[in-house]
């Protein structure tokens, strides 16, 4: 190990530092797509999986990893309580850095980056995990730092120092909370405008939405027409996240109405639907892999 010039051990660059890193998330498909990311992004070991919050308890106190990567929705103990469970307790075991790997919508999501705690939106992005282990780095070298700076402090003060960051995680947890109480609020119908008429259409019924030149096209198996959302995002917002999927930057599909996976050049793929006009979608190279998870392809 390289030493300074005045004889002291070298800090190691911060894109170097070790992760030891738990997964937690109720998805097997999930759990497998982030721990061959991890792992793939290079000097990140993770240490275990959990299915659960009570699961993920267990694992934290014995592996003592320096982050999770945590689901936000979970049967039993969901990640909300998971995280409020972890700072009561923190005195007997320091918060690890976390990063909530989530299917929120684009929305709640820059709520993260506001509270400057890390996330990863579901399907996941190897650059975008890149970015959340850089930034998880930096932190936990800017911690060390700290503790090698003001030793005598550190055992004295723990909880004075980390007061900023429980105040951030406590705000995040209410805009999330308060996200997912309006999520469980939202209608089963939709308004599609159809000529002059304005339609209430179960989400179960549309096959697909598109945009092109600001307008977005709602389709379902009998009818066409127009959403008054601005964007793919609005829309989104109003949608189950568990049977919506955005399989191209242009359209939204209900995974319950594709018909047909169809091979397309260079390993792509698209999507041919259960609208009359059996529309075919393409898939993104960005999507692909989520495209192969879901029907296992």
């Amino acid at each position: 190990m390289a030493t300074a010039q005045n004889g002291s051990m070298a800090e190691p660059k911060v894109a170097s530092l070790p992760l030891r890193a738990l997964v937690i998330d109720d998805e097997q498909l999930a759990r497998e797509e982030l721990r061959y990311l991890l792992e793939s992004a290079g000097n990140v070991q993770v240490l275990d999986e959990a299915t659960n919050g009570i699961e993920a308890l267990e694992k934290i106190q014995r592996h003592k990893p320096d982050v999770i990567f945590l689901d936000v929705q979970m049967p039993g103990l969901d990640g909300f309580a998971l995280i409020r469970h972890l700072m009561e307790h923190e005195q007997t075991a320091p918060l690890p850095q976390i990063i909530f790997a989530t299917a929120f919508d684009h929305y709640a999501v820059r709520a993260f980056d506001v509270n400057a705690v890390d996330y990863l939106l579901k399907p996941f992005d190897p650059q975008r995990i890149a970015q959340a282990i850089d930034r998880t780095r930096a932190r936990l070298a800017e911690q060390r730092g700290e503790d090698r700076a003001s030793p005598d402090r550190a055992g004295q003060d723990q909880a004075g120092q980390d007061r900023p960051r429980e105040a951030e995680i406590t705000a995040l947890l209410e805009i999330l909370e308060r996200h997912r109480s309006s999520a469980q609020q939202k209608t089963s119908k939709l308004i599609v405008q159809v000529q002059s008429r304005l339609l209430l259409v179960d989400q179960a019924e549309i096959c697909f939405a598109s945009i092109d030149d600001g307008t977005i096209r709602v389709v379902t198996p009998t009818i066409e027409g127009e959403s008054k959302c601005r964007t793919l995002e609005d829309l989104l917002e109003l949608l189950d996240s568990q049977i919506f999927w955005r399989a191209h930057r242009g359209y939204v599909v209900n995974i319950n109405h594709i018909r047909e996976v169809v091979p397309w050049f260079k390993s792509s793929y698209q999507l041919r639907m259960n609208d009359r006009a059996r529309t075919e979608i393409p898939v993104s190279r960005a999507q692909t892999r989520r495209l192969r998870e879901l029907f296992r392809i």
